[in-house]
């Protein structure tokens, strides 16, 4: 099973990175980000308070969740559009540190990554926590104002400013939580994406696995 573990706070580029890097490689791609944002828009949706620990994790145990490339559906409901939405995205970083909802996903990635032989998977605790033996962990960084400028020209309805002190406040969430808290792998590469393209970060990951550098 080759599996190559992308990593990184939001707006570094792990999505859209890792997806090149699978495209390439020929391999299965995984946003494990869309399941956790898909516990969230599950619990509002039932109009469970995202603040109940108990509730949220018997929700993401019983959840029916389907996350490919091209969709999202959460109890059959394509969430696709919904799961990237402020509603969603105020409340994932504290859905996300629930230990109940991070063992169960958990266990979804690892027996996605089996039936799929693999992949290229992204997020937060890949090569830290949930594949520790990967091939190759990649932590993608970039710095807050070129992250905060990717979002806002994503999010057209919030402007620089508001998404920049929400990136700031989701670091703190996903850094600071307990369990499974972002960080960077010890034998991960780190890599800045700031000013760099996607073509010449794919390009360098792909040297690494060649061990050409």
């Amino acid at each position: 099973m080759r599996v190559i573990a992308i990593d990184g706070p939001a707006g570094s580029g792990k999505s859209t990175v890792a997806r090149q890097l699978a495209d390439r490689l020929g391999l299965s791609y995984l946003d494990t980000g869309a399941m956790y944002r898909a516990v969230a828009f599950a619990a509002l949706r039932r109009v469970i308070d995202p603040d109940d620990d108990e509730k949220v994790s018997a929700l993401a145990r019983e959840l029916s969740l389907d996350v490919t490339l091209e969709h999202v559906l959460v109890d059959g409901v394509d969430a696709t559009v919904e799961i990237r939405g402020p509603e969603v995205t105020r409340c994932v970083s504290i859905v996300a540190a629930y230990p109940g909802v991070r063992e169960e996903l958990r266990r979804r990635q690892r027996e996605w990554a089996a039936g799929h032989e693999g992949g290229v998977i992204e997020g937060r605790d890949i090569g830290t926590v949930v594949f520790p033996e990967a091939e190759l962990k990649v932590y993608l960084n970039a710095s807050p104002e070129a992250r905060a400028q990717r979002r806002a020209n994503e999010v057209t309805d919030l402007d620089y400013e508001t998404v920049a002190a929400e990136l700031a406040r989701r670091d703190a969430l996903d850094e600071g939580r307990e369990n499974s808290p972002l960080a960077i792998a010890d034998d991960a590469i780190e890599v800045d994406t700031t000013d760099r393209t996607v073509d010449q970060v794919v390009d360098e990951i792909i040297a690494r696995l060649d061990g050409r550098q």
